[in-house]
């Protein structure tokens, strides 16, 4: 038959495939990349670059050698030109795919086609032989695209031979009907990028220098210039002696010279900081905000040359102004209530002060070291004149917390003196431990009502 004369045609064509030996394909390297600036250089990158956000981050090898050191680079993706560098990772990946799996993975599809046909010379039933031939195909057709085009012309010329065959196997199925199926192959436009050979050990230290100039951050330019300085100081050997010395003189004088610059900015931050702090303890909105207005002047004298900096400092700066302005709202809030808060400081001195003499008594019911009738009655008396003194106090909206604070201070110190007297009593120690748990919840309730009461009432300060 027809169909069988181009089923052994493709068998023939598809069996002259060259198969690339085991140890070629163990010779793989990590590709090595391009990043393109707009301005046409271009970086290399040691791998994919990977693109996050707004930035574009990549491992650049800092020396040509076998597996190199690597550093990390970090661009504003506005500086890298992505269309011409995804071309080239095209192109790259292409290239590395041809060198190292492309005839094996040929070879593999190329047997597979010839076992489906030689099934299909052996097969008598009809409907399964273009069953067999219609997958072939469709194997075939799928083949280039996820392969990198690789042999496209010779898949085409077998998809033909298929094409003929299928076309015969449908006739001889159906006779006096005519079924035609045209394929048509249109290639994706392409632009390439050609490849660029791996950098000499001079070029792999100009691309240090160069990724030192793209980025934007002081902190990665002043690593990547001493990096070039080490690597300039590792690889003498391999570079010529005068490029060397002026090279590492040149780098070695931008290191030095971006460390002044921040020292400049650390002074600028410092002193700021410094009138910062001082201005918001004071609650000086307007002397912050006019700070604020002299960081860009400042930094303009400076030669604008630390834009993070800067914009930390700004940050910082304003958050400053802001707790200024809640002070100041705080503190104008206080002016306005100071009559109301006057007279509870008047009404509150003294149950404060009755409390501060239980210290003594409860301390030593805390401790277990004794408690004479005479200071357990003291207790109850001094509580029972504080929580009358205390329940006649209406406080301020702001000092209510603190005002039942206390008042749960002494309830405690009452109970305290109580189970006290009746551990002394019964002579029972776990009464005596109660006692001196209450005496410690006492004291510690009482020092925080005292300190809430004292801050509430004075000035607002900064937190």
């Amino acid at each position: 038959m027809h169909s069988r004369a181009m089923a052994a045609a493709v068998l023939s064509a598809a069996l002259v495939v060259p198969v690339r030996s085991a140890a070629a394909a163990a010779n793989d390297d990590a590709t090595l990349l391009r990043v393109f600036l707009t301005d046409g250089t271009s970086l290399v990158s040691y791998g994919e670059p990977a693109r996050v956000g707004d930035r574009i981050i990549f491992s650049m090898p800092t020396a040509a050698i076998p597996n190199p050191p690597l550093q990390l680079v970090n661009l504003p993706a506005a500086r890298v030109d992505w269309d011409r560098t995804n071309r080239y990772a095209a192109t790259a990946r292409t290239t590395h795919y041809v060198e190292t799996q492309a005839e094996n993975d040929y070879a593999a599809l190329s047997n597979d086609v010839a076992l489906t046909l030689n099934a299909v010379g052996h097969t008598t039933d009809a409907a399964e032989r273009l069953a067999l031939v219609e997958r072939a195909r469709k194997t075939l057709a799928d083949w280039p695209q996820n392969h990198f085009n690789y042999r496209q012309a010779e898949v085409r010329q077998m998809l033909s031979l298929l094409d003929e065959a299928i076309a015969d196997l449908r006739a001889a199925r159906s006779p006096g009907r005519f079924d035609l199926t045209l394929s048509a192959f249109a290639d994706p436009p392409t632009i390439v990028e050609p490849l660029l050979p791996p950098p000499t050990p001079v070029q792999a230290i100009e691309q240090v220098l160069a990724a030192a100039r793209a980025v934007d951050s002081a902190s990665e330019r002043t690593s990547l210039l001493a990096t070039a300085v080490a690597t300039i100081d590792s690889e003498i050997d391999a570079l010529p002696a005068d490029w060397a010395e002026s090279t590492r003189e040149e780098t070695l004088a931008a290191v030095l010279a971006e460390l002044r610059i921040d020292r400049t900015y650390q002074s600028l931050t410092a002193r700021t900081m410094t009138l910062a702090n001082r201005r918001a303890r004071l609650a000086d909105v307007r002397g912050l905000e006019r700070l604020l207005r002299e960081i860009p002047q400042r930094d303009a004298a400076l030669g604008a040359q630390r834009a993070d900096a800067v914009k930390a400092l700004v940050t910082a700066v304003e958050a400053k102004l802001d707790a200024a302005r809640q002070l100041r709202l705080a503190r104008d809030r206080w002016a306005l209530r100071a009559p109301v808060l006057g007279r509870y400081r008047e009404a509150i001195r003294k149950p404060i002060d009755l409390f501060a003499l239980l210290k003594p008594s409860l301390e030593n019911i805390k401790a277990l070291s004794g408690s004479p009738p005479a200071a357990l009655a003291a207790i109850q008396l001094n509580v029972s004149a504080i929580l009358t003194l205390a329940s006649a106090i209406a406080p301020p909206d702001e000092l209510a917390a603190a005002h039942a604070l206390l008042i749960s201070a002494a309830q405690l110190a009452g109970n305290a003196a109580e189970i006290r007297r009746e551990a002394a009593l019964a002579g029972d120690m776990a009464r005596a431990w109660d006692a001196s748990s209450a005496a410690a919840g006492a004291l510690m309730l009482g020092a925080q009502a005292r300190t809430d009461i004292q801050t509430l009432l004075r000035l607002p300060q900064l937190r």
